[in-house]
């Protein structure tokens, strides 16, 4: 059973800090994942209350992954301002850091949605840290053509639109046909890109995800 606290955190940066919601776990659990969650482009109003990122960010609760979702530096009372997604992994690599110092030796798992998607997943293919990745409406003509995560062997999620007026499904298909395995692509068919009317869907999905994931072999030994 998830927790029903809410904790109001600062995530460390070298010249500020972020700000954060962590969902931790219940008493008593010992969580096997933890979760950072990106929120959608920050010049478009994007911040870590957007819909879909509260919905993944339950569906992680869900199943007992505490969840931090944050706001990218110059969002909210985040220090900093906008720099284009180079700033902004260094935001999601932030919350990573946040999460092992709370969660020592956890593996985490990486949630985007859109822009969000975009910087979460460049980052969690990189990082040791990051043992699975969730992408939900991923932008696909962000990536240059060598950013396709050809080359990363870890579980990936993606859930797109087929109505998705932002993040055309043709490109996404395409895309996703050179991203590596382990992955799966869920088409909701009529889901924009803000996926309404679909989030109980995305919270479902992600949850059962999420539940199917097993720790790396090296925890486990």
């Amino acid at each position: 059973m998830a927790s029903n606290q809410l904790l109001h955190v600062n995530v460390p940066t070298p010249t500020g800090h972020l700000e954060g919601i962590l969902k931790p776990e219940a008493e008593g659990v010992v969580p096997d994942f933890v979760s950072v969650i990106c929120h959608p482009h920050p010049l478009g109003g994007g911040t870590m209350h957007n819909k879909v990122v509260f919905k993944v960010a339950q569906a992680l609760q869900m199943v007992d992954v505490p969840a931090l979702r944050f706001n990218f530096r110059g969002v909210g009372h985040s220090s900093g301002s906008y720099d284009e997604g180079r700033g902004e992994m260094d935001d999601v690599r932030y919350a990573l850091d946040f999460m092992s110092h709370r969660y020592p030796g956890v593996p985490a798992i990486i949630a985007g949605f859109s822009f969000g998607s975009y910087v979460g997943l460049r980052v969690a293919c990189a990082d040791d840290r990051v043992h699975a990745m969730i992408g939900l409406g991923v932008p696909a003509r962000m990536f240059n053509s060598g950013e396709t995560l050809a080359q990363c062997h870890k579980p990936k999620l993606f859930v797109h639109g087929t109505a998705d007026e932002l993040a055309p499904y043709n490109l996404a298909t395409e895309w996703f046909e050179h991203v590596s395995a382990p992955k799966r692509l869920i088409t909701l068919q009529g889901a924009d890109h803000f996926f309404k009317d679909y989030l109980p869907e995305i919270q479902t999905l992600v949850a059962d995800f999420a539940r199917s994931l097993t720790l790396p072999q090296s925890i486990e030994s």
